[in-house]
Formats: structure tokens, sequence, C-alpha cells
């Protein structure tokens, strides 16, 4: 089925199901095309056959990194909006994410008024909140742990050992949700 010109194209690219269920159902509701890919490599897939305008992408995909992902799109569809999602936000991957190349970054839990919203934004907000309080010690920490991943392309063993600590404590560690600020 070859949609209409009019209609926008949205991949949404998540290893979570559930996830992926929902966030075509929300988007399909809103007149968006939703083509949902749960790898990588269905991905590039969908996007050479496909083309779409706009994506969400998981940070953290099951064996593989979004940020890997997003200048493999961007080369395929330049004008492709994508936003990064993740349910493990840090400082380092929000910034090394919009220097891919993604519109902007949301974290989980999103519904489809937040990926409208953020699609729909074409410039920063410069009243955007600023923390009054430094971030907590814990917050830190989390954030040095999403660098050092990060600069080990999301190997674990490699980042424990930049780390200095165990591997079964960095991956324990990495199984929690983040710290608030």
């Amino acid at each position: 089925m070859q949609p209409t010109t009019t209609t926008q194209r949205l991949l949404v690219i998540d290893d979570d199901e559930m996830f992926c269920h929902v966030m075509h159902r929300a988007m399909s509701r809103r007149g968006y095309e939703v083509l949902v890919a749960r790898d990588g490599e269905k991905a590039l897939q969908l996007v050479r056959e496909y083309r779409p305008q706009e994506a969400t992408l998981d940070l953290k995909l099951e064996h593989e990194s979004g940020l890997r992902l997003l200048p493999e799109i961007l080369s395929l569809v330049p004008e492709c909006r994508i936003i990064v999602l993740t349910g493990y936000s840090s400082i380092a991957t929000a910034v090394e994410a919009i220097k891919l190349g993604a519109v902007n970054y949301l974290c989980k839990p999103v519904d489809g008024d937040d990926v409208m919203a953020a699609l729909s934004r074409n410039e920063g907000d410069p009243a955007a909140d600023v923390a009054e309080a430094p971030p907590s010690i814990n917050r830190l920490t989390w954030e040095h742990i999403q660098k050092v991943l990060q600069e080990h392309d999301g190997n674990i063993s490699a980042t424990a050992r930049a780390l200095g600590m165990h591997r079964r404590t960095l991956q324990r560690k990495l199984q929690k949700r983040p710290v608030r600020h």
C-alpha cells in the first residue's frame, strides 16, 4: 500500500515491542504513516525503501547504539528529522546526538504529544529553565559512566576497565534508572 504524497512518514526505531505498538497507534491517530523497526538492519532497510521524513530512534537498542545509526540514516535521507529517545539520559549522549544530526533528544517515558511537540520545534528555547542547584553526586557519577561508556562505543568490558570497576558492578549500575538531578 503506497501512501499519498501528503502523508508524513514516521519511522519508529526501538527494540521495545510494547513501546513500538503504543507509538504506532498514537502517531497513526495523528495522521502519520508509521513504520516500525526493532533493530538497526531493519531500520536502514525501511529508510532505503520508504525515505521517511521523520524518525524516533532509541538510544540503546538491544545489540547496538542508536547513535551509530543516526549518521547512516541521515546519509540515506539527509532531510529526515530524527528525535533520539532514551530511558538512560545523560548530557554526553544528548550532546553527541545533536552533534550527529538529531533535531531533539527526549527522555522516556514519552507519548505521541511529546513526539509531536519535539518534531514541531525548529529552534531552541532561550526561556528554558536553568537548574537552581548543581546535580547530585549520584547524578554526576551516572553522567560520568555514560560519558565513558560512549567513549568506548557501548563496550561494557572496556568501560569497566577504564572506570576501574568490575564488569558486573557496572552492569548493575547501568540497569538502574538514572538518578534525578
